[in-house]
């Protein structure tokens, strides 16, 4: 009888280490555990193992995790600036304006200088209609994007230990930042950034990131802590 492909994963992860078969934590069996321990002595093509048997949330937990997400995140990638994690993440963006205008100008500006080249004269109308259809496709995205966060809000158990008075008090964050556009743009990054650190993104590719040890270059455990303690007071 052949073994399981995960028995064969972890003979190989602790034999790399040099570890006996019974070691505990198992990588199997606790890999956040293991990877706490271990995340460091062991290379991607090794760690990659860990990207089917754990979630980019459940690995937030690992500091050293959270701290390569934190030192990726102040490159600002581009998948992380304002115009694209907007677009990605629209249900999250507190601003008021029209979905899909971005897109619609960037389509009409394709036609006028790309694809019609020395006709541009003529064809104003076409790059207005074209426009037009982009701004739409988009705006029915972004609109399907928000419903369907607002359906997953609602399904979410109500707290029975905050009060109404507290809820009439405090206003959310995103009505505060819709007050100011450049408050609410420095708000919808910093929330960005802080749900790509905690792994609760989607489409984002987080292996690519917490497997790569490239971004522990600097690595100072205190100032982490002391990031991550401002975070929870903020």
């Amino acid at each position: 009888m052949s073994a399981h492909p995960s028995d064969n994963a972890k003979r190989v992860l602790l034999s790399y280490l040099d570890l006996p078969d019974n070691y505990a934590p198992s990588p199997d069996a606790d890999p956040i555990e293991f990877l706490t321990r271990h995340l460091r002595q062991l290379p991607p093509h090794l760690l990659s193992y860990f990207s089917m048997t754990t979630t980019s949330k459940q690995r937030s937990v690992i500091p050293a995790i959270r701290n390569r997400r934190l030192r990726y995140a102040e490159t600002n990638p581009a998948e992380l600036n304002f115009s694209s994690a907007k677009s990605t993440w629209p249900a999250l963006w507190p601003g008021r304006e029209r979905p899909g205008q971005h897109e619609g100008t960037e389509e009409r500006e394709w036609v006028e200088k790309e694809f019609l080249g020395s006709l541009k004269p003529h064809v104003g109308k076409l790059g207005m209609l074209l426009a037009g259809y982009e701004e739409e496709r988009e705006s029915h995205r972004v609109r399907q994007l928000r419903r369907e966060h607002a359906e997953f809000l609602e399904s979410l158990p109500e707290e029975e230990d905050e009060s109404e008075d507290e809820d009439e008090q405090t206003p959310p964050v995103e009505a505060e930042a819709e007050d100011n556009s450049g408050d609410a743009q420095e708000w919808f990054l910093r929330s960005v950034r802080e749900r790509f650190i905690y792994g609760l993104l989607e489409s984002i590719d987080y292996d690519g990131v917490d497997w790569d040890d490239k971004w522990d270059v600097g690595y100072d455990r205190e100032a982490e802590e002391r990031w991550f303690d401002d975070e929870e007071e903020s």
